[in-house]
């Protein structure tokens, strides 16, 4: 089983920062079912190819499980990327995959021009959904592929073709994108998976497809065939309809020129603001259903991790979405969660580099915006505070009526004047000072559908 990955961004050797495997190695890797060696074809500065070779033990594959039929030992599993490939991409490519790379952090977040090459790919059908490349298209291309999918004979022509297909990907994406739409693709099209599924595939499911699979238009199917059970399913499906029922998301995703959906620029301009300011420590306050908590808690940077929500259902579905009972002692250790309002004096709250309040400060009623400047400004006083919320001018674009908000939770939607207006007076008051940032594409009438303000500790408290 064979799978290479090219980059021709100058200089292409930084490839070899993001997987963390250096271009002039070759590397053995032991794997439950085999063994992989990572190494690299070609290493240029206008081109850089890396590869991974597995090889997999069809005996010892059997013996971990109770096979008592022929079919356990003559199968297309050691040749086939599927959820063996899945396993060995989570396992050696896995800093890659999380989005981490201590040694070249600004290269985490950047677009590559990739090219993917799979010479094997199963795309059987299953029930009623069709199989061969136009199965591998309706997967990959709404996430911005270009899919060359070659069907591969069975042996004489009278025979036809087989499921298999020589897959090559190209777009212009992340590395950890990428990685992550193998992870969870490849089994789906492949419908069979190597080892004992338990519910535990649903959680895996929505970790790895966080970002894309929620607004995927094959979602569904993908859902079905990545998992062994009609309830598991169902399940995933309804925990994809909670992480994706943001009503001020669903103009950016019925745009298709859009790059990404708001909801994912904002995560990314939050992260670029933490790191520009050198934050360590964090506290994501009114953290929900812990979207942020997940994408600090994956990224070694942030050393402490605090996420405070008013309502104990948001911190239960918060916790299970970081799922902390599967993460390391140490993981454990960095993050905790806790019931309270951001209204009132918490000594929780300080002693933190940076708070977050990331799409909350419209949720609250125009008098008690005074009860939150007191409690994160003066009382938690932290270095930094990032603020966004909603642009109200920019709701035209969505074909809302002057006036009208986008989230019947929402108690205002400031204008970017009127958003300025508060930030500079709270700067002010407290002794930060505050820059001002848009946040998504900014159209030239209404301005950014996001607006951002950065507050940094300017003078003495």
């Amino acid at each position: 089983m064979l799978f290479t990955v090219t980059s021709t961004a100058p200089p292409a050797t930084d490839l070899g920062y993001l997987l963390h495997k250096h271009p002039d190695r070759v590397q053995p890797f032991n794997l439950p079912f085999g063994t992989a060696v990572a190494f690299y074809p070609e290493a240029a500065e206008e081109r850089c190819t890396f590869a991974l070779q597995i090889d997999i033990d069809p005996i010892a594959l059997v013996r971990r499980r109770d096979h008592s039929s022929i079919a356990g030992y003559v199968n297309d599993r050691p040749y086939t990327a599927g959820s063996m490939l899945s396993v060995a991409i989570g396992r050696l490519l896995g800093s890659a995959l999380h989005g981490r790379c201590e040694a070249r952090p600004e290269l985490v977040n950047e677009p590559l021009p990739l090219t993917i090459h799979l010479p094997a790919v199963a795309a059987r059908p299953l029930r009623s959904d069709g199989g061969g490349a136009g199965l591998v298209k309706r997967l990959f291309e709404p996430l911005g592929w270009a899919v060359a999918a070659v069907p591969e004979p069975f042996g004489p022509t009278e025979w036809g073709d087989s499921p298999y297909l020589d897959v090559t990907l190209t777009g212009t994406l992340r590395l950890a994108d990428a990685l992550s739409h193998l992870y969870v693709l490849l089994p789906a099209l492949d419908g069979t998976k190597h080892y004992y599924s338990s519910s535990d595939e649903v959680d895996k499911l929505i970790r790895r497809g966080e970002g894309w699979l929620a607004t995927h238009p094959e979602r569904e199917l993908i859902t079905r065939r990545y998992l062994a059970r009609r309830e598991w399913a169902e399940d995933a499906l309804a925990r994809l309809d909670a992480v994706d029922d943001l009503p001020d998301d669903e103009p950016e995703r019925s745009d298709p020129d859009r790059p990404a959906p708001l909801k994912l620029q904002r995560r990314d301009a939050v992260f670029r603001a933490l790191r520009e300011i050198g934050a360590r420590t964090v506290a994501d306050v009114g953290c929900g259903e812990g979207f942020y908590l997940a994408a600090l808690l994956d990224d070694p940077t942030f050393t402490r991790i605090l996420g405070v929500d008013v309502s104990a259902r948001e911190l239960d579905r918060a916790e299970k979405r970081l799922g902390l009972d599967r993460r390391s002692d140490q993981q454990r250790a960095r993050v905790s969660l806790r019931q309270s309002s951001v209204t009132y004096r918490d000594d929780a709250l300080t002693g933190f580099d940076a708070l977050l309040l990331v799409e909350v400060i419209e949720h609250l009623e125009l008098n008690r915006l005074d009860s939150l400047e007191a409690n994160i400004f003066q009382h938690a006083h932290p270095q930094h505070v990032i603020v966004t919320t909603p642009n109200g001018a920019h709701n035209a674009k969505y074909g809302l009526a002057p006036g009208e908000i986008r989230h019947a939770d929402h108690r205002f939607e400031w204008s970017q004047d009127e958003f300025a207006e508060w930030a500079a007076g709270v700067a002010e008051r407290r002794g930060y000072t505050v820059q001002l940032r848009p946040v998504g594409e900014v159209d030239p009438e209404y301005g950014p559908p996001t607006q951002m303000a950065i507050f940094s500790l300017g003078g003495a408290r």
